[in-house]
């Protein structure tokens, strides 16, 4: 899947089942890196998805139509966790993970927010490369395991608009 044109749009109620089947997709290959723990709290279900919705935004992305990627955002107070980001394996490299962190840094800067931040394992090299080529760092905040799944924290200041 190559993306011709990414659209992205705010992701509602009607969506919690096709996102947590994105979750799922995105990371399966990855299973066996995971606690059963981290796994299922990476993979949340539909009806964990509607509740993570009443936290703060969800986004899902398009690439000729066809939903290729996920992100969620949530304020920490003048800071936004990004969580739930995904990309189906086909839509890899196409730009949509780049699209939908921009979205979730845009929300970010439209709510006042000095930093981004989020957690991610040591064994997802592509997205490590992907968050550091979006500018974003390691720092030694936790947490730094989930569920017995080690986890390492970046952060990215935010430009205001």
């Amino acid at each position: 899947m190559r993306a011709d044109k990414i659209e992205i749009r705010r992701a509602g109620p009607e969506d919690a089942s096709a996102i947590a089947e994105v979750l799922r997709d995105s990371f399966i290959e990855f299973k066996e890196l995971y606690s059963d723990g981290g796994f299922a709290a990476t993979t949340p279900n539909s009806e964990e998805v509607l509740s993570r919705m009443h936290e703060g935004p969800v986004w899902v992305a398009f690439s000729g139509g066809v939903l290729a990627g996920t992100v969620s955002a949530v304020l920490n107070a003048r800071s936004t966790y990004i969580r739930g980001m995904a990309v189906l394996p086909a839509a890899r490299g196409s730009g949509v993970g780049v699209a939908l962190l921009h979205r979730a840094e845009d929300w970010a800067a439209e709510q006042g927010c000095a930093r981004l931040f989020l957690s991610t394992t040591p064994f997802l090299s592509s997205a490590i490369r992907l968050y550091e080529r979006s500018g974003f760092r390691r720092n030694q905040e936790g947490p730094h395991e989930l569920f017995g799944t080690p986890l390492l924290t970046m952060e990215k200041d935010v430009l205001p608009k």
